[in-house]
């Protein structure tokens, strides 16, 4: 590992025979015209006073200064202060940086980074009065460091501290816990953050992001340890309601719910921000099965991601979030956007059944998505989400489902649309694939399967011309389609936004046994055998297609094929049923839903029973 110097710390060497500069004239240019009334060269303050002496009077003016904007309880005023002490310190550092000496410094140290700061303590022992202000250097040093994620310079730092030259400990929360720095002298110059101070910190912080860590590689003792070791540090309300979180998310994982919750619960009173508790809680109540609580969850999520935030005063300490990673849309406790939970809102309600919530809910998420203010649309956190022309899919079934076929249309034709727009590199949509353009793999399943929920809603409307056109051109545009996976069975699986073999395989059957329902009702029994035929030959185990199969055979009278069908069926019930390691697309899920024959069980006696009994003579 590469060491790191600081430069700084090369000024310190043994040839000065002062631990600070003495006043002289300014090393290289002065102050620009644009420099502020802060940042006044220390030179110019007076002929007498040593820079040393200058320097503390500024300094503890400016500490003076940025308590009172702490203390200040108007937050108009607070910021104004807090803003005014920074600039002041800027430049109070830009006064430091143009009195550099001219003499030189020496020779650099060759000795690396552990033996840089072995030196430097080593003449802290001779002038302890600067041993105080070297572990305040380092606690900043530290902070830096562990926000830029050095953490190897970080451990090497904190052993070099605590004096551990052989066999030294690498775990940096008990290196962070051995370290004492020592306190600092009643007439040292005012500080707004002692290194003890920093300590603490530091030690929050680390304890933390470690306690995240463990909780996406799935270590959750070890995560519980240092996520309740962050929880017990001082820090913020904001932090201690994302550390809350996480307890509560790791708790779960470890099958505690009851604690999980009284975590949850703890988060959401320390105030704001309210949404990873709140997309946590919903979870956690799903797990537990009320399902009431979770949609309530997912309701108050909305509403907790459509509050913008007033922008804060500027920090004046370091403060445990400034020194934790940036927000990870991979990480569990990340809440995602307004649409996101929306959409995470809208689709369980598709798949519990309420689907005028659901209706509404769809709407209002693709009011969102269509209105140039909000950012485009990403998958939700955790579990992935689908793309966004799958959205427009689940929201016409949820309309169809919710009895609103018009709607459905209309949602249907904005798809149509806007699928070019979606996809830049995609040809034009089912007209110019017909005159054999290459289409992207993306295009024959979006479209196919919008075409589908037309003719569904056109069943809906009692249009049946119009439906079984709608299922035919679905049905021409699948049997084009060439799957990315040519692999049957459950592991088939291809990137997001392109269909499975599997589930192309359903949206086929689908197709044909809707379009074959139609036939039936129109009287065109004929017909509908063909489209159940073949619905069964695609996918032999699918029982919906069987079940119409044989009640058209029956309905035909054509004993011998149904009874065949009868004892297949019967056969493959005794089988073992596997659990399906894939999933289907939720649109999809919605519409094998209507075409699902009710109670098979009784409906395999009557066949038992009118088909088996024996003929007339």
């Amino acid at each position: 590992m590469q060491k790191r110097t600081d430069p700084t710390l090369l000024r310190w060497g043994p040839r000065r025979s002062r631990p600070y500069p003495s006043a002289g004239p300014p090393r290289g240019p002065g102050p620009t015209s644009a420099t502020s009334s802060h940042q006044t060269p220390l030179s110019c303050l007076g002929p007498h006073a040593s820079c040393l002496d200058l320097w503390r009077e500024k300094n503890d003016q400016l500490v003076r200064q940025a308590k009172v904007a702490q203390d200040s309880r108007q937050f108009l005023r607070r910021q104004q202060l807090a803003q005014d002490a920074l600039e002041g310190f800027r430049g109070l550092l830009h006064s430091l940086q143009v009195l550099e000496t001219q003499e030189q410094l020496g020779p650099r140290l060759e000795c690396g980074f552990r033996g840089l700061w072995d030196s430097v303590l080593h003449y802290s022992s001779v002038l302890r009065e600067l041993l105080p202000a070297l572990h305040h250097l380092a606690g900043l040093q530290a902070a830096l460091w562990l926000s830029t994620d050095c953490l190897g310079d970080l451990t090497l730092l904190l052993q070099t501290l605590n004096g551990n030259q052989s066999e030294a400990s690498e775990d940096l929360l008990h290196l962070l816990k051995t370290w004492s720095p020592p306190a600092e002298e009643s007439d040292a110059p005012l500080t707004l953050q002692d290194a003890r101070g920093l300590r603490d910190v530091l030690l929050t912080a680390s304890a933390y992001r470690q306690g995240l860590q463990e909780l996406i590689t799935g270590n959750l003792p070890m995560a519980l340890s240092s996520l309740q070791e962050a929880a017990s540090g001082l820090c913020r309300k904001p932090v201690l309601v994302q550390v809350y979180t996480a307890l509560g998310t790791c708790l779960r994982k470890m099958g505690n719910p009851q604690r999980a919750l009284l975590y949850l619960v703890a988060a959401l009173k320390g105030g704001s921000p309210w949404g990873p508790p709140l997309l946590e809680a919903s979870r956690l109540y799903r797990q537990l099965g009320n399902t009431a609580a979770e949609l309530e969850s997912l309701e108050l999520l909305v509403d907790a991601l459509s509050i913008t935030h007033s922008s804060e005063a500027p920090h004046l300490l370091i403060e445990v979030e400034l020194l934790l990673p940036q927000p990870d849309p991979a990480l569990p406790l990340h809440c995602g956007t307004q649409s996101q939970a929306k959409y995470l809102l809208a689709s369980r309600c598709l798949q519990i059944g309420r689907a005028e919530d659901a209706a509404e809910h769809y709407l209002d998420l693709l009011a969102l998505l269509l209105d140039d203010s909000e950012p485009k649309f990403s998958p939700p956190p955790s579990p992935p989400g689908p793309c966004m022309p799958e959205v427009f899919l689940e929201a016409a079934a949820a309309l169809i489902q919710a009895g609103q076929a018009q709607d459905a249309l209309t949602v249907c034709e904005e798809l149509l649309s806007r699928t070019s727009s979606l996809l830049p590199k995609m040809p034009p949509l089912w007209e110019d694939a017909r005159k054999g353009t290459k289409e992207s793999p993306h295009c024959p399943s979006w479209v196919s399967a919008t075409y589908m929920l037309q003719g569904q809603a056109w069943v809906q409307l009692g249009a049946q011309k119009e439906a079984i056109s709608e299922f035919s051109r679905c049905l021409e545009l699948l049997f084009r389609a060439t799957p990315k996976d040519k692999e049957q069975g459950p592991a088939s699986n291809c990137e997001q936004g392109c269909m499975s073999d599997v589930a192309l395989q359903h949206l086929r059957v689908a197709a044909l046994i809707s379009r074959g329902l139609q036939w039936v009702a129109s009287g065109q029994d004929t017909k509908a055998l063909q489209d159940f035929l073949l619905s069964v030959q695609m996918c032999p185990g699918h029982r919906d297609a069987s079940f119409h199969l044989l009640q058209t055979l029956r309905r035909m009278d054509r004993r011998d094929e149904a009874i065949a069908l009868w004892w297949r069926l019967e056969a493959q019930d005794k089988l073992p049923q596997e659990n399906a390691a894939w999933s289907l697309p939720l649109y999809l899920e919605t519409c094998l839903s209507w075409i699902r024959s009710p109670d098979h069980e009784t409906l395999l006696e009557e066949f038992q029973t009118s088909l088996l009994e024996p003929c007339d003579p």
